[in-house]
């Protein structure tokens, strides 16, 4: 008992040093394999006698998986939302105006041609020659055209009270719901499918008169 009580003391500090170094590692590797996050987007806003204008250039990147998908014929669906909110100091505050933009981004194998479909509004808004079509020679140009949103019209002029307080909210997501089903099963929980980015800003009151 004894002899065993000393050779366990004369162990602790090497185990100790071990669980430690384990310890250590493992943090190190899951900090490695941790996803960044996508950087929050700079809006810039311009207001002209009939409308308000939203112009951004988003930062994000796709996993992989998902160019892996693009690649074997499946197309990928991104969607851009803004909303203008009346500030109310008395209630909650008050949508005063919405817009939507759907990306439909998919790779075409005969032509090895990338093609991107812009839809203003809901899909079914298509229909009703909403829809901007355009081809790419090359991967990093269709996604700078996807990343890149231009003088996007997201609210009447009349809609914006003068004098008053508003606040503009932007969303833009990698839209899950758009997949083959087997494909959304599959992708619940990974965070190499996920692409969000938002940003509240306040819209500078000369605009808003």
């Amino acid at each position: 008992m004894v002899f065993i009580t000393r050779c366990w003391k004369s162990l602790l500090p090497s185990v100790l040093l071990g669980w430690l170094a384990a310890a250590v590692l493992g943090f190190s590797l899951a900090a490695a394999q941790a996803p960044t996050s996508d950087a929050a987007p700079l809006l810039l806003l311009e207001r002209s006698d009939d409308a308000l204008w939203l112009s951004t250039q988003l930062e994000f990147e796709l996993s992989p998986a998902v160019v892996d998908a693009l690649h074997k014929g499946i197309p990928i669906y991104f969607v851009a939302e803004a909303e203008v909110l009346r500030e109310r100091w008395y209630w909650t505050n008050k949508r005063v105006a919405s817009a939507r933009r759907q990306f439909r981004l998919a790779y075409q194998p005969l032509t090895r041609q990338w093609r991107l479909n812009i839809v203003s509004g809901q899909v079914v808004e298509a229909e009703l020659g909403l829809s901007l079509n355009q081809n790419f020679e090359t991967w990093n140009e269709a996604l700078n055209a996807v990343r890149r949103i231009s003088r996007w019209k997201i609210a009447d002029a009349a809609e914006l009270a003068p004098d008053t307080r508003h606040i503009v909210e932007f969303r833009f997501r990698l839209d899950l719901a758009q997949l083959p089903r087997p494909l959304q099963i599959g992708t619940l929980g990974q965070s190499e499918w996920s692409v969000e980015l938002s940003k509240e800003q306040v819209l500078d009151a000369e605009l808003a008169q």
